[in-house]
């Protein structure tokens, strides 16, 4: 099953004008697809997004193992102005975590919190935002997520982004859904400005 993996690599579909985002999961070693991650809006929260920033507006990413396949995570943002909270949701409908975006961080931060609403974890990105560690609240890091440079026409004309996302050797495999849902957060929060 893809939540049960420790490793992947996103690849956003680039575009110049979308209204509507598409990521493929691959193994990293073989590049090969392993899921996928789209957003599912509503027509007027396209509509909107012709008006309004991107950033402000809400999402729905869902993430399957293939087209047409049940979902196995969802992740889900409303409308926000300063912090952005992030929802995640398992195969069955249900919050196992979210994510809330820190007021004043350099890089970008998230505060990752449990279903019962208890803070379990820390992702917080370096100057440039371009690596992110997730790490317990005691400091232990439990995996990474790095963008990758995407060559040079990609970066400069599209918002299209690739990442890494790393599960550490000695962390619970139960951490990899949020490790993955929080690479896409990065992306939706921190990288989708138009």
């Amino acid at each position: 099953m893809l939540t049960d993996r420790r490793s992947f690599f996103i690849k956003e579909h680039a575009g110049i004008l979308k209204l509507t985002d598409t990521y493929d999961i691959l193994d990293p070693e073989t590049k090969q697809p392993i899921g996928i991650a789209r957003e599912e809006v509503s027509g007027l929260v396209k509509f909107m997004r012709l008006l309004i920033n991107k950033a402000l507006m809400p999402t729905k990413i869902v993430i399957r193992e293939g087209d047409g396949l049940p979902p196995l995570l969802t992740i889900r943002r409303g409308v926000h102005f300063f912090r952005a909270r992030v929802d995640v949701l398992g195969t069955d409908g249900q919050l196992i975590g979210y994510f809330k975006s820190k007021i004043f961080s350099i890089g970008g931060a998230f505060i990752v919190h449990d279903a019962a609403d208890n803070e379990v974890a820390l992702l917080k990105g370096d100057w440039k935002g371009w690596n992110f560690k997730f790490t317990t609240k005691g400091g232990v890091e439990l995996g990474v997520v790095t963008k990758k440079w995407a060559g040079i026409g990609k970066e400069l004309f599209t918002s299209a982004d690739n990442y890494m996302i790393s599960l550490a050797p000695d962390a619970p495999s139960e951490a990899a859904p949020l490790l993955l849902a929080a690479g896409l957060a990065v992306d939706i929060i921190y990288k989708e400005r138009r």
